[in-house]
């Protein structure tokens, strides 16, 4: 089965076009049926595809010299959008010549210039950044938003949850995904007058491919009681963060362990498949692969010092949201219940 094809901002994240072009191709050596429009400095693109025959023959180049600088305010680069190599994925997508986009881009004109070209869908005030995060459970959790807006309103928080469930069963397979609301506790009373009449709208509404569990704390996302995390962006983001370093910090504090004497390098030559298999579920290169839920288009989000693997795996994310009609399940859910309604009991309840 032959996709639409991605286009591949190679100038964003840290090293640009080598991990960008080394990324695609071992996307492609996994799935050959990807084909990719490689974005950015001609001369620096057909160097590294000299290392990826594999790739060559499966790509087209776009030539642009142009790059996002990592700390650009969106407001700059989205005056150089027509310009830029991320801005030209983008643009790839809107036209249809490529069905989704992947940048490691800056996440702020990413977004900025997604928004812009791609136009959020109908019934959808603003798009969301989901990613997917490990968990104890048999499959990972999907949460969002997790920056792309600090403030959200009850509205907007119901509009998340539709589409992080439509993300989730397609990741999952499930049915009907665990949704939860992330809160300071999860009792009834809890929380912002914006998460209470959301938690009120969804637990009334009917017709929605998801079962609505109330509230969620944060030290619980990751034990498997969820599937999907609904937050705004400001709260979200924070949660990431802490989570991602407290990833880190285990992964060091045994590193330090294991080697401060002999004794505990021995102990960690006996642990070391357990330390392995530790450090590759906490490794964010395994589960990389940020989505821009709402939009008009598919793009995705790779963290900007992904290796190879990771961005091979951000490209994965992307392929399976074309295969499996994200934005088209997204509309149907929306169509099942309405937005009016889910405004309507929103208010209602109060």
């Amino acid at each position: 089965m032959s996709l639409p094809r991605i286009a591949i901002d190679a100038m964003g994240g840290d090293e640009g076009v080598r991990v960008m072009v080394s990324g695609a191709a071992l996307a492609r050596r996994r799935h050959d049926r990807f084909k990719f429009l490689l974005v950015g400095d001609e001369v620096r693109i057909k160097a590294a595809l000299d290392n990826h025959p594999n790739l060559r023959g499966a790509s087209e180049i776009l030539h642009c010299d142009d790059v996002v600088a990592g700390d650009e305010k969106p407001t700059a680069a989205l005056r150089r959008a027509k310009t830029t190599s991320m801005g030209l994925a983008i643009n790839a997508v809107k036209t249809g010549d490529c069905g989704a986009a992947v940048s490691a881009g800056n996440t702020g004109a990413l977004m900025a210039m997604s928004k812009l070209a791609l136009r959020t869908m109908p019934g959808i005030d603003r798009p969301a950044l989901a990613a997917l995060m490990p968990s104890l459970g048999d499959n990972d959790v999907v949460m969002l938003d997790l920056g792309a807006n600090t403030e959200c309103d009850a509205r907007n928080l119901v509009q998340f949850a539709i589409m992080g469930a439509a993300y989730s069963r397609i990741v999952t397979g499930k049915d009907a995904p665990r949704v939860r609301l992330l809160n300071i506790g999860t009792e009834d009373i809890k929380g912002t007058d914006s998460v209470q009449d959301a938690a009120r709208a969804l637990r009334a509404a009917t017709g929605l491919a998801m079962s609505f569990e109330g509230f969620v704390e944060a030290d619980k996302i990751n034990r498997g009681e969820v599937d999907v995390v609904v937050t705004d962006g400001f709260s979200g983001n924070i949660a990431l963060k802490a989570i991602e370093g407290s990833a880190r910090f285990v992964t060091d504090l045994l590193r330090n362990a294991f080697t401060s004497s002999l004794r505990s390098k021995i102990g960690f030559l006996v642990s070391r498949p357990a330390t392995e298999l530790l450090r590759h579920h906490l490794d964010p290169n395994n589960h990389n692969g940020g989505v821009f839920l709402g939009l008009n288009g598919v793009i995705v989000k790779s963290h900007g010092s992904a290796n190879t693997q990771g961005v091979a795996n951000a490209v994965a994310v992307a392929a399976r949201l074309l295969e499996e009609s994200l934005t088209e399940r997204i509309t149907a859910d929306l169509a099942e219940l309405g937005t009016e309604k889910l405004r309507d009991k929103g208010s209602s309840a109060k």
